[in-house]
């Protein structure tokens, strides 16, 4: 790929590029900035590539396209195999401890009414021998056709890589399309035998109606389309997509809709304070959002969720979980050790 020996130039000279996969999509889309410039964006009114934070207050940074070289390459795919049986191995029991109390505190502040839920993570460390970006990327675009996957790299910032399922918004004139992705179980056999229990029933129908209460403060044309099961890797997720028109700035929309409960909580305020008071860290991009804005006139805008990020020889995988009433918290961590191999199997 001429987009390979492209990124392997911008990391050699320490310039800023990103390199991705959109679903379904049989293309590799990069923009490789031509100066070590950060650039944000307040008014989502730019053209570019956005990369937005979980916490409104911080930082975003964009790669401006008109400081940037676009390379568009059609995708040779290799069939990869998902690893089975691989799960929960080496658990640390001090994080696993650690983990399951925050999860019990959860569940405590709901009871107590603080919340109907909140989304719980915490970030897990791996040592990256022999580690190549490059190979992990072609992996990841490989094993995951249906997720939007990426590469980012800032010099002054940092780099992430993921693969993510859930799309925050796209819009393209005056169409929009948005979803509620919620509840996870591993595949374990035909996914129309899947059976869902009332937790993640319960959690994904919160992410709709959110969804489908701030949607009607700006508009009433739009389609709520049935709930689906639906795989991503050796996961599962329930997922309904809504579709409509709408008239008015992106920036709107993307404050109407991020953070979602699906990668927050319900209500936003409680529980989003619950998450910066209990989880002990910073979130950083993780649950934040990345991908095209105004491009074409239309932008794909995509939660980042399955990811890691490449610091000093390792490498942050950030994992969490939707928190009900009815969570079982040991149940809670097993999810967090299965979407950790979503990256951990290509590294």
């Amino acid at each position: 790929m001429n987009i390979f020996k492209k990124i392997e130039t911008s990391l050699f000279k320490k310039k800023p590029f990103v390199v991705y996969k959109k679903p379904n999509s049989i293309y590799v889309n990069s923009f490789f900035q031509k100066n070590d410039e950060i650039y944000t964006s307040k008014s989502y009114t730019e053209t570019g590539f956005i990369f937005a934070p979980f916490d409104s207050k911080e930082m975003n940074v964009i790669m401006p396209l008109s400081k940037s070289d676009l390379i568009e390459e059609e995708i040779k795919f290799k069939k990869e195999e998902f690893i089975k049986n691989k799960r929960i191995l080496n658990e640390d029991e001090i994080k696993k401890q650690k983990h399951i109390k925050l999860v019990e505190k959860g569940i405590e502040s709901i009871k107590e009414n603080s919340f109907k839920k909140v989304v719980l993570s915490r970030k897990e460390e791996v040592l990256l021998n022999d580690f190549s970006v490059l190979e992990t990327f072609e992996k990841l675009i490989n094993k995951y056709t249906n997720a939007f996957v990426y590469v980012w790299f800032h010099p002054k910032v940092g780099m992430w890589i993921g693969a993510t399922p859930e799309t925050l918004l796209t819009t393209k004139g005056g169409h929009f399309t948005t979803m509620s992705l919620a509840g996870t179980q591993t595949l374990k056999k035909n996914i129309n035998e899947v059976s869902w229990g009332d937790k993640e029933l319960e959690e994904q129908q919160l992410v709709t109606d959110y969804l489908t209460r701030k949607l009607n403060t700006v508009t009433t044309d739009y389609t709520v389309n049935n709930l689906e099961s639906f795989r991503i890797g050796n996961l599962l997720h329930l997922r309904t997509k809504v579709f409509g028109k709408y008239k008015g700035p992106i920036v709107n929309l993307i404050k109407l809709l991020h953070p979602t409960p699906a990668v927050c909580g319900f209500p936003m305020e409680a529980s989003k304070k619950f998450i910066l008071n209990n989880e002990s860290y910073k979130r950083k991009f993780y649950t934040g959002f990345l991908g095209e804005l105004n491009l074409k006139k239309s932008s794909n805008l995509y939660v980042n969720l399955r990811c890691m990020e490449i610091q000093n020889g390792y490498g942050i995988i950030y994992v969490g979980g939707g928190i009900t009433e009815s969570s079982n918290p040991e149940k809670e961590w097993e999810e967090t050790i299965a979407k950790s191999f979503a990256i951990k199997d290509s590294i």
